[in-house]
């Protein structure tokens, strides 16, 4: 009886052990989002392209210490969108959330397409949802079940639920809700309110989501350092006419980047913590995407194409890269296996783990997709989709959907059926389309996207709209005229 009670003691005392160093291998996760930083704004991507204007060495160091994902994406081509996304692990024809506002942007003459339109409040023709259901399982619920403490701090558009955040908090300073767009202060007390949550949560897993409002409009951004690039644009000759005020918002992130890094460091925690920087959509016309085509708002790959570089230096070997395409639902699959959590049972959960990416290992190829099934209009360089029928860019974002596989690109446009085909390896500017050279490729692709339409029960809109090509009047034009 003496032998049976002592093993019956210390297997409960060896399982305790085991469970408590797995603990300790579990990593701490920093997540730190930019607002519509396009992929060329960072030097790891566009200084390979362009003369680079902006600065910021933090960004730099990061990427330098860590893995720089060069094809990496949004899971929608604008904020909402992908923020939903990046927090349930679900595409977006599961969220039926589309763009902030619900409904399409632009003149109803120049829509084809029957769709939710703002200028006369039409919101029934299909589902256009601007908040997450709060039953929907998040990525912090994951997380929190293995034993994280979670904090999101910044812009969070996707509703009034917190989707189980510890800590959720506007502007660092403990709001519960607001709009802090060209606040050129919110980015000091996001960042002090971060480094707060890491020396409070230091004994523990910690998922911090950093989630900055900058550098979405209106481009503010103190006046001093502004000053410092306007400086800088008059000193020397350059490819284009840079913006100053842009420049400075771009530096406010980096140094949050900086301090947070910093933080991690002071308290000896970033050995094991995955920094990841990104960005939540491609940029806008204040800034160039190029070479990449399209900006914010566009199915192209200057609207979902992002600037990504993560660092863990217990993993992640320095200066790698990797050019696998990973897309947001991605993150939420990722996270549960660095944390031995469970995934959610009740939904769909889209992504794949990418954390043998981390490891500079390979992971299995399979596609990805976008679907965007509104109208925006579009300016600058995201003036790339033609009004229909006719053959000048208008529009930033059409009704259509999108999905890659390797190297191939396939864009299919509800207006008219009709497909796009790229290959991004040798035309990463979506400049030739290779759909009637390449018909075999195309159709195998968009067979497959057919069949993640039905899957995820993507709304398609089929019915025209009636005032498509008219005047005020409601008299038809030429343009309601073309096929």
């Amino acid at each position: 009886m003496m032998a049976i009670f002592t093993k019956a003691c210390v297997v409960p005392l060896l399982l305790l052990t085991a469970v408590a160093a797995n603990a300790a291998e579990k990593p701490n996760i920093v997540f730190i989002l930019a607002d519509d930083l396009g992929w060329s704004d960072v030097a790891f991507n566009g200084g390979k392209v362009h003369k680079h204007f902006y600065e910021a060495p933090n960004l730099d160091e990061l990427a330098a210490a860590g893995m720089v994902f060069s094809r990496a994406y949004a899971g929608g081509p604008n904020c909402l969108p992908m923020r939903a996304c990046l927090l349930s692990g679900m595409y977006t024809p599961r969220t039926q959330i589309w763009t902030p506002g619900g409904r399409s942007k632009g003149p109803i003459k120049n829509m084809k397409l029957l769709v939710p339109r703002q200028a006369d409040k039409q919101g029934d023709v299909f589902p256009s949802k601007l908040e997450l259901d709060p039953a929907v399982v998040s990525i912090a619920e994951v997380l929190n079940d293995s034993g994280y403490a979670t904090g999101r701090f910044g812009k969070w558009h996707v509703g009034a639920d917190h989707q189980g955040f510890d800590v959720s908090d506007y502007n660092g300073k403990g709001a519960t809700s607001g709009k802090y767009y060209g606040n050129i202060d919110v980015h000091e007390w996001l960042t002090d309110a971060s480094c707060r949550f890491i020396e409070t949560h230091q004994d523990e897993p910690f998922f911090l989501y950093l989630s900055h409002w900058d550098v979405h409009t209106p481009i503010r951004a103190r006046q001093n350092v502004t000053a410092k690039y306007k400086a800088k644009l008059e000193a020397d000759q350059w490819d284009r006419k840079w913006n100053p005020t842009y420049a400075a918002m771009i530096e406010a992130i980096d140094i949050s980047v900086g301090r947070v890094r910093r933080k991690l460091e002071e308290l000896g925690l970033a050995e094991n913590t995955l920094v990841i920087f990104s960005s939540d959509n491609g940029g806008t016309p204040i800034t160039t995407m190029k070479p990449l085509r399209g900006a914010k708002g566009a199915l192209y790959e200057g609207g979902i194409r992002v600037p990504t570089c993560m660092a863990w230096p217990k993993v992640i070997k320095p200066g790698s890269s990797c050019n696998t395409p990973i897309t947001s639902v991605d993150f939420m699959p990722t996270f549960a296996d660095l944390a031995s959590a469970q995934l959610p049972t009740q939904q769909p959960v889209d992504g794949v783990s990418i954390a043998p990416l981390l490891r500079s290992e390979a992971i299995a190829e399979r596609a990805i997709f976008w679907h965007f099934p509104l109208y925006l209009t579009g300016s600058g360089e995201g003036r790339v989709v033609p009004i229909f029928g006719s053959t000048d860019g208008y529009w930033r974002g059409v009704p259509a959907s999108a999905m890659c596989r390797g190297d191939w690109k396939l864009i299919h446009f509800f207006e008219d059926d009709s497909i796009r085909l790229y290959n991004l390896a040798d035309d990463v500017g979506e400049l030739h389309n290779l759909a009637e050279t390449k018909p075999d490729v195309a159709q195998r692709l968009l067979s497959e996207l057919k069949t993640w339409q039905v899957a995820t029960k993507a709304v398609i809109p089929q019915q025209q709209n009636p005032l498509f090509g008219t005047a005020a009047g409601g008299k038809p034009t030429a343009l309601g005229k073309l096929k």
